[in-house]
């Protein structure tokens, strides 16, 4: 069997509930691929903390990593911004379902972050522990890499 062709995509929206967390650390890891490939990458929440930065361990972690999002303040999900995208990554399947919810037309390029790592779900490590930071930042780090290829 081949493998799929790589897609044309210009803009990437990466969504899970807060945008503090998860959302932007796979928005920075994408960004870090993919900046010489002249591809957009941004972040939204469902039920997004608006106005709030980075959570103080997850920026921690990007900052260890050689990342950072200075700028970022949290932005809640609008349909405009997933018909924007060419591609939408979601942490969690209900994400995915709220998003098919708001907007129908994303059904064809709304997929898991996880995709590529058998549709792993990425956990919420909000109010947690520094191990549940260090463990999500390793899973969106690997589904990351695993999405490059698809990504040209």
């Amino acid at each position: 069997m081949q493998d799929a062709a790589p897609l044309l995509i210009k803009s990437i929206l990466v969504v899970c509930v807060g945008n503090i967390c998860r959302s932007p650390t796979g928005e920075a890891l994408l960004q870090a691929r993919l900046a010489e490939r002249g591809v957009q990458v941004r972040s939204a929440g469902l039920g997004a903390l608006v106005g709030k930065g980075v959570e103080a361990t997850a920026a921690e972690l990007m900052a260890e990593h050689g990342l950072a999002l200075p700028e970022h303040q949290a932005r809640k999900l609008t349909p405009a911004m997933l018909a924007e995208a060419d591609l939408v990554l979601a942490m969690e399947p209900r994400h995915i379902q709220s998003i098919h919810a708001m907007a129908p037309q994303s059904r064809g390029k709304t997929f898991l972050y996880g995709k590529w790592l058998g549709d792993r779900e990425i956990p919420d490590p909000y109010r947690q522990s520094r191990p549940a930071f260090e463990h999500v930042y390793s899973l969106l780090e690997q589904a990351s890499d695993a999405w490059l290829p698809y990504l040209k």
